[in-house]
């Protein structure tokens, strides 16, 4: 007789990111577009200080914040790029933006608790809520061009309603918020007294205006918990960096969390982060300049077979939509079949995702040429 398991985990599944990238992994004839993963290398001097700290054996733990002058050079960081105003005790290194998150939810939620989350939205964040016994409201924004509504989170507030997750710019839909609108949605939270998530890990990829981080809004600081990291800025996705921005009481408190589950971040990878925010800091500008020039060009090779997008404001990907009898996935599964390139379906990222596929440019522009060829031919069938 088996031995029980866990409720939550059993249920969860693995992301449908993941299983179309498995299935596309084991064709050697497929042109992929479906991963967010950043076609830079991470910078030599970032390199060179993670090999100088194993050199110099600065490979014990840290503290479970994170080393202190990594916090006071992130806050530093954050607070020269972004215009906030955060010190070192209101920073937490984690591994990665996705321990930040999982650490946050911990912290913050009990079961039986709701949170507001826009859809489509990143995988991620449904299995992370669930494992609390807290449950998900899906608002679709597909019919407000991916951005949530104040007339939507009305509609969707209760008793139970203890916080609402943000990612700007957004995975799957590159879509940002500007200053004005996240500070209508900040007096929203501020009126219902909820906590707010905002993931800002694509914050320094964007395009057409500046990055508004909502930790800028003091009247919200007690409510809010900021991530971020390093995975998309500087093209360091495996070396598993983020940073948890909080006030210090809720510091104090997701610290306990982090400290149960692993101690603290790799050193090593802490002082490649240490300099990835000091002497590496303009990183993402030429990359940025890069991802706009493929945004545009796909931009106009969508719009030119007659499809109709929503433009992306940052990250490094579209939603299009193909009319179709079939689902999403089986149309994945069909251009994949027909045209030889894969597209993840929409499905992947919610109920509002299905009818959708997202293309990732995440890729070298011969790549990108030659997958919108491919789905050009298959469109012209």
């Amino acid at each position: 007789m088996a031995l029980p398991i866990n409720h939550h985990v059993k249920t969860i599944e693995i992301s449908g990111i993941r299983k179309f990238f498995n299935l596309v992994a084991e064709r050697n004839d497929i042109l992929s577009l479906t991963i967010g993963q950043p076609d830079f290398p991470t910078p030599e001097i970032v390199k060179e200080k993670a090999k100088a700290a194993i050199d110099q054996n600065l490979t014990t733990y840290t503290p479970n914040h994170g080393l202190k002058e990594l916090r006071e050079a992130v806050s530093h960081y954050l607070n020269e790029t972004y215009l906030l105003e955060t010190s070192y005790d209101e920073v937490l290194i984690t591994v990665g933006a996705s321990q930040a998150l999982d650490i946050a939810l911990r912290t913050i939620l009990s079961p039986g608790d709701e949170v507001i989350v826009p859809s489509p939205i990143y995988p991620g964040y449904q299995p992370l809520i669930e494992m609390q016994g807290a449950t998900v409201k899906e608002i679709d924004t597909t019919a407000s061009q991916f951005k949530l509504t104040l007339e939507q989170l009305e509609g969707q507030i209760s008793e139970k309603t203890r916080c609402l997750i943000l990612p700007y710019p957004s995975n799957p839909t590159g879509v940002s918020l500007t200053q004005t609108e996240c500070e209508m949605i900040a007096a929203f939270v501020k009126k219902h007294n909820l906590y707010l998530i905002t993931d800002e890990i694509y914050s320094a990829l964007t395009f057409d205006f500046e990055h508004f981080s909502m930790g800028r809004i003091k009247a919200i600081k007690d409510q809010l918990i900021v991530i971020n990291g390093l995975s998309k800025s500087h093209a360091m996705t495996g070396w598993r960096i983020g940073f948890l921005v909080a006030s210090q009481a809720l510091i104090n408190q997701c610290v306990k969390v982090l400290q149960y589950s692993v101690s603290c971040a790799s050193s090593i990878s802490q002082y490649a982060a240490l300099a990835a925010v000091t002497e590496a800091k303009t990183t993402p500008v030429a990359m940025k300049e890069a991802y706009k020039e493929r945004r545009d060009y796909v931009y106009h090779r969508l719009t030119a077979m007659g499809l109709t997008v929503v433009k992306p404001d940052g990250a490094f990907y579209f939603m299009f939509k193909i009319p179709h009898h079939l689902n999403a996935f089986d149309l994945a599964l069909d251009i994949l079949e027909q045209a030889k390139v894969a597209f993840v379906p929409g499905s992947s990222f919610g109920q509002a995702g299905e009818g959708y596929l997202r293309l990732s440019y995440a890729y070298s522009m011969d790549t990108l040429v030659e997958g919108l060829d491919r789905l050009a031919m298959y469109l012209s069938k």
